[in-house]
């Protein structure tokens, strides 16, 4: 009778650790990257996280375009 008792022991620790492995395969982290990716040059399409960074980027690749309106007040 103990093997009856065991077995159910032992679905219930299993049931447990599958819970856990689906909750740390949650999280993606090319969608959490993609996600802060919210700024986009206007040129070249390319995608930064700060507007810090979108004004450098802008600053050494585009030096001949203007500055788009939002880079402005920025201090890079």
């Amino acid at each position: 009778m103990a093997r009856g008792q065991q077995k159910i022991q032992s679905q219930q620790k299993n049931a447990k650790n599958q819970a856990g492995q689906k909750k740390k395969q949650g999280h993606d982290q090319k969608a959490a990257a993609k996600a802060a990716l919210i700024y986009t040059c206007t040129v070249c399409r390319t995608q930064m996280p700060d507007p810090k960074t979108f004004k450098q980027h802008f600053e050494s690749k585009h030096p001949k375009t203007p500055l788009p309106p939002e880079l402005a007040d920025v201090q890079a």
